[in-house]
C-alpha cells in the first residue's frame, strides 16, 4: 500500500512541530535539528517539515511506496505519460536512503515517488546544504503562497 507524502518548508521547526502534533494528535516519528516527519495512518500520509532555508510553503508532493514493486509501477506510470523523470537509486536524502523517481507536474510542482531502504544519520550525502537532495532543479518549491493582504486573503 502506498502513502501520500507532503513536505512543507517552515521558517522555524519547533512551532511547526507543536502545531502539527496538535493538528494530527500525534508526535512526529522522526525529529532532527532541522526536520520532522509524521507517518500517519489517519489520514494515511507521510507529512514532513524542514527548516533548511528553502522558501516557506509547499516544498514538494510525493507518493511513498512500501515495496520496490510499487515504486517500479509508479515509475512506469510516469514513463507512460512521457513525464521528464529523474531516477535516483540508493540516494541519501532526508535522513533516509531511498530509491526515487522525481518529476514535475504541469504546474511546476515537484513530485517524488520513492521507496525507503533505510535510515541515515544526516540530512543528505553532503549534509552541508545537502547539495542535490530533495527538490530537483527547475521544479517549483513553495509554489502556492497565500496572499497577505486583506483583499486577496485566502487565495493562492
Amino acid at each position: 500500500m502506498k502513502r501520500m507524502h507532503l513536505h512543507v518548508s517552515v521558517p522555524e521547526l519547533e512551532p511547526a512541530i507543536r502545531f502539527y502534533s496538535q493538528l494530527f494528535a500525534a508526535e512526529p516519528s522522526v525529529v532532527k535539528g532541522d526536520y520532522a516527519k509524521w507517518l500517519l495512518d489517519d489520514p494515511r500520509v507521510n507529512f514532513a517539515v524542514s527548516a533548511r532555508g528553502a522558501p516557506v510553503g509547499l516544498n514538494h508532493l510525493g507518493i511513498q511506496a512500501e515495496e520496490a514493486a510499487e515504486l517500479e509501477e509508479l515509475g512506469q506510470r510516469l514513463d507512460d505519460i512521457d513525464a521528464d523523470v529523474r531516477e535516483e537509486m540508493g540516494t541519501l536524502c532526508c535522513y533516509a536512503q531511498s530509491d526515487k523517481y522525481w518529476t514535475t507536474d504541469p504546474a511546476g510542482i515537484a513530485w517524488e515517488s520513492y521507496h525507503t531502504l533505510g535510515s541515515i544519520p544526516m540530512f543528505g550525502a553532503q549534509d552541508e546544504g545537502a547539495g542535490d537532495c530533495c527538490v530537483p532543479e527547475g521544479a517549483s518549491s513553495g509554489a502556492c503562497q497565500p496572499a497577505r493582504d486583506d483583499e486577496a486573503k485566502g487565495r493562492c
